[in-house]
């Protein structure tokens, strides 16, 4: 018996097939989306030749990716006809409102991909082979793409937070969000206080998307711009609030100490900063997407980590915050980590 081997089991060689196939799964989501096969699907009967046409795709490739898709447990088939699953018609059919297609822009991007073709060479290292700062490069260009299509899987933790933040406080208030990319955590505050004031702080182009989202919320008479580094910038104030929402997983814990720092000095007595992370329990292995989260931290990153709780509460201590607690956000990865100044 294999050491970890439940007794009684025996050992299965599918493990290590699969997770070397994996990126089949991928590729076969992405082509999907890429091709409009869920629209096609959503909309029947579901044949073959009708998905075909309408994806203007051969008969023989689509027989195959949806049979692929079924096997996976995307699809449903029937009598030779391909059908949703709950999951595929809420996430994937870009007619639902809760679809989560245009996010395969972004994660299927090939600059997110490259770094695990070297994947050995950045374990050896200990950090990305991107160049420069990786991801975090200044103006990097993917960041545009993120804010414009990431907004459907970001838009449901924006409430929470909203929530979490504002408890307690009514009435006038400044709002900081640092890195806000589509702009939603700060908007959500804007819609659920009327008298919230919120400046996004993040690269210009970036910013263009947020000051859009935020013209169709119809918050954008309250909504200021302040472009550039948030290591950089000054960031003004005082503030009530600060939002660092999948930031601090970019960088090591010196540099997020110092940016708590930052942070904190802009704050009024009282303030609040809340950061909202992927948070891993402590044995740092579940939960599963939390958990494995610190891999693309090191695929794209110099540093960056997916830190736990303690690791987070000890950097909030050290940048001087107090009666720091952690929200996590049911049916999600995220948790919500608030310290006061």
């Amino acid at each position: 018996m294999q050491p970890g081997n439940p007794p009684g089991v025996p050992l299965n060689p599918g493990l290590v097939f699969e997770m070397l196939q994996a990126h089949q799964r991928t590729a076969a989501l992405k082509a999907a989306i890429d091709l409009d096969l869920f629209r096609a699907v959503g909309e029947g009967p579901g044949d073959v030749a009708s998905i075909a046409r309408h994806c203007s795709a051969s008969e023989r490739g689509i027989r195959i990716l949806c049979d692929f898709l079924v096997i996976n447990g995307v699809l449903l088939k029937q009598d030779g006809s391909y059908r949703h699953t709950p999951s595929s018609a809420a996430f994937l059919d870009p007619r639902s409102p809760s679809s989560l297609a245009s996010i395969a822009q972004f994660l299927g991007n090939p600059a997110m991909h490259e770094p695990y073709i070297h994947l050995a060479e950045i374990i050896r290292s200990g950090r990305t082979n991107l160049p420069g700062d990786g991801s975090v490069e200044p103006e990097n260009p993917i960041w545009v793409q993120f804010a414009e299509t990431m907004a459907p899987m970001m838009a449901p933790m924006a409430a929470p937070l909203g929530a979490v933040v504002l408890n307690g406080h009514k009435g006038p208030m400044r709002v900081l969000d640092i890195a806000a990319g589509h702009g939603l955590f700060g908007i959500e505050i804007a819609k659920q206080n009327p008298q919230a004031h919120v400046t996004g702080l993040d690269w210009a182009p970036v910013l263009r998307v947020a000051l859009d989202n935020a013209r169709k919320a119809g918050v954008h008479d309250r909504y200021n711009m302040l472009p550039g580094s948030a290591f950089e910038v000054d960031f003004g104030g005082p503030y009530d609030a600060v939002l660092l929402t999948n930031f601090l997983h970019h960088f090591d814990k010196p540099m997020n100490v110092g940016l708590l720092k930052k942070v904190r000095a802009s704050l009024r007595p009282g303030g609040r900063a809340a950061t909202l992370e992927f948070v891993p329990n402590e044995d740092r292995v579940s939960p599963p997407m939390p958990a494995a989260f610190s891999m693309t931290m090191l695929a794209s990153t110099p540093a960056g980590d997916a830190y736990t709780l303690s690791e987070l509460t000890a950097m909030y201590n050290e940048a001087g915050f107090g009666n720091i607690s952690g929200h996590p956000i049911p049916m999600s990865p995220h948790t919500i980590v608030m310290g006061h100044a």
